[in-house]
């Protein structure tokens, strides 16, 4: 039992690596604020914006986990989450990388929907004769 009882805090490989690299940036900011650094201010708001990009691709690369509570012997922060390479439903980080959009039952792809022929007029352009 961890120090926080049963709860799932959500400790991951990407929530620690993301933190890691988060609070390097945040150090890098107070260093530019108290030496009024104006190179300091840009690299700690791109090490922060680099956490979060790396934060991201360890979600999506399986080092995250999905909304809510895992499965008590799935909560340990070293295991992958296997369900990741779909998409969590629910997940904004997920939805902005194209994963877990809800798909009709039996759509296996991402086929295009069959287009129909317009009838409003003569052809133009290209396939004009």
């Amino acid at each position: 039992m961890s120090a926080h009882g049963d709860h799932d805090l959500g400790h991951t490989v990407a929530g620690w690596t993301g933190t890691a690299i988060g609070a390097a940036g945040g150090v890098l900011l107070g260093a530019a604020v108290v030496t009024t650094s104006a190179a300091l201010l840009g690299l700690g708001l791109a090490v922060v914006a680099l956490a979060a990009l790396t934060c991201w691709a360890l979600h999506l690369a399986g080092w995250g986990k999905p909304t809510g509570p895992r499965p008590k012997g799935r909560q340990d922060w070293r295991l992958r989450d296997t369900a990741a390479r779909h998409g969590h439903p629910g997940c904004l980080g997920c939805r902005m990388a194209g994963r877990g959009r809800l798909r009709p039952a039996g759509a296996g792809g991402s086929a295009p929907a069959p287009v129909r022929p317009r009838s409003d007029g003569p052809l133009q352009g290209a396939g004009a004769a």
